[in-house]
């Protein structure tokens, strides 16, 4: 339990960082795209402030993902000895696109007065890119965990390794799409929030405005993509993990037009959920097109096959829930957008996305917890269990509470910078108003 507490926490915190990595430099591009086309200074300080951000993040990162490789070989021997050439081939261009990143970062840092602008801009645009990739590359690694394939087994050890169809694997698409899309929606949002709160205080500040602006675009788009990313992966699910989808959703008797739980908390010895809302025929509709159509149960499996019922599916309604109401913020804001031909600046609304700016980021955290939690008792879906690849460590509990207290210090850091170098108001007055 000690091992899990401790992986599970290194990834909570890193992937933190591995989201903004990768959407910040989508917002940087953007801003330098709009200073080339207008040459107006407020693009150019919004460019230089999410490029710290960028760097400071991408830093921050580079350490909790070289602490999670660590633990990989520490606490999961087992594990890595079988997956290890299956999994060896995307961590290794995960390798390769975060040198790329590394790369190009310094080049858009430090070349602003050494390479023309044009070069600038297509550094900062391969440093999103790779960003892309590098968490695509990462979330391909997982996705075999939940649908291993491109290898045999004789004898117990596995033969004949197909590095390209262990990598895109059944699950490949739909978690790579889906977590790329939340990371946008997360990142957006968040950012969108932070200049939101400032122009509650300011409302004619022109940095905050446009910095909103940009924010809330990139964040709203992907919010309203959300619902379909999510529907994708829901399918996904119940195709290849149908006690995944049953935990979930917390549903126990097999059924056609099976009804979908709205809540509830699930009571695992009584074999029931309590205090749900019921929606005739949704869970079938939902999973398989067809509100006829059957679905299992949790009591088709044994109590020790099952995943921990009711924290998969509190966590997949925190998602759900955290994805659908930013979905609703985002298309009010698009019909305010239209209404006014600008960006929604009623202090309704505004108040409205600052509510929102955490919520991205519980949607990506519950939906981890869906992917990895719902998957147990397995590591490796269907041919490893968790408790087969753990290694006993020495002092594991102390460690734990030190990685807490390193995770801890290293994000107060990290948040008094992002308010000095990226968030604060600039100085200069010569944008303030239109």
């Amino acid at each position: 339990m000690a091992a899990r507490l401790l992986m599970g926490i290194s990834l909570g915190f890193h992937i933190v960082f591995a989201v903004v990595g990768i959407g910040m430099p989508l917002l940087m591009v953007i801003a330098e795209g709009l200073w080339l086309r207008t040459r107006r200074p407020v693009y150019l300080e919004l460019t230089r402030r999410w490029s710290k951000g960028t760097a400071i993040l991408f830093a921050v990162g580079a350490v909790s993902g070289t602490v999670l490789s660590f633990e990989l070989g520490l606490l999961w021997p087992y594990f890595m000895r079988f997956a290890g050439p299956l999994i060896g081939m995307p961590f290794s261009l995960e390798g390769f696109a975060f040198f790329l990143e590394a790369i190009f970062l310094g080049i858009y840092l430090y070349g602003w007065e050494r390479v023309s602008p044009r070069l600038h801009w297509f550094a900062g645009w391969v440093i999103m890119l790779s960003s892309v990739l590098s968490g695509g590359f990462v979330v391909l690694a997982n996705a075999w965990m939940n649908a291993p394939a491109g290898f045999t087994i004789v004898q117990g050890r596995v033969e004949d390794v197909q590095p390209f169809a262990a990598m895109f694997n059944a699950a490949a698409l739909s978690q790579v799409q889906h977590m790329v899309v939340a990371t946008f929606i997360a990142l957006g949002f968040a950012v969108a929030a932070v200049h939101a709160r400032m122009l509650l205080r300011q409302p004619h500040n022109e940095f905050h405005r446009r910095a909103y602006a940009i924010a809330l675009a990139v964040g709203g788009l992907a919010a309203l993509l959300g619902p379909l990313s999510g529907d994708f992966s829901a399918k996904d699910v119940a195709q290849r993990q149908p006690l995944k989808l049953a935990a979930m959703e917390a549903h126990w008797e097999t059924q056609a037009g099976a009804t979908l739980l709205l809540g509830g908390w699930p009571d695992e010895a009584a074999e029931r959920t309590l205090g749900a809302i019921p929606v005739p025929y949704a869970l079938s509709l939902l999973a398989h097109n067809d509100p006829f159509a059957t679905v299992r149960g949790l009591k088709e499996w044994p109590p020790g096959d099952r995943p921990p019922v009711a924290v998969t599916h509190l966590a997949f309604d925190v998602m759900v829930g955290c994805g659908t109401a930013l979905a609703i913020v985002a298309l009010l804001g698009a019909w305010q957008w239209w209404r006014t031909r600008g960006p929604p600046l009623a202090r309704w609304y505004l108040w409205a996305v600052v509510l929102c700016g955490p919520l991205g980021f519980l949607a990506v955290e519950a939906g981890w917890t869906v992917t990895e939690v719902g998957r147990q008792p397995w590591i490796i879906y269907g041919l490893m269990r968790t408790a087969q690849a753990v290694t006993p460590v020495p002092w594991l509990p102390l460690r734990l509470v030190l990685f807490v207290a390193m995770y801890g210090f290293l994000g107060v850091i990290v948040i008094a910078l992002m308010r000095q170098q990226v968030f604060q108001s600039p100085s200069a007055r010569a944008w303030q108003d239109d």
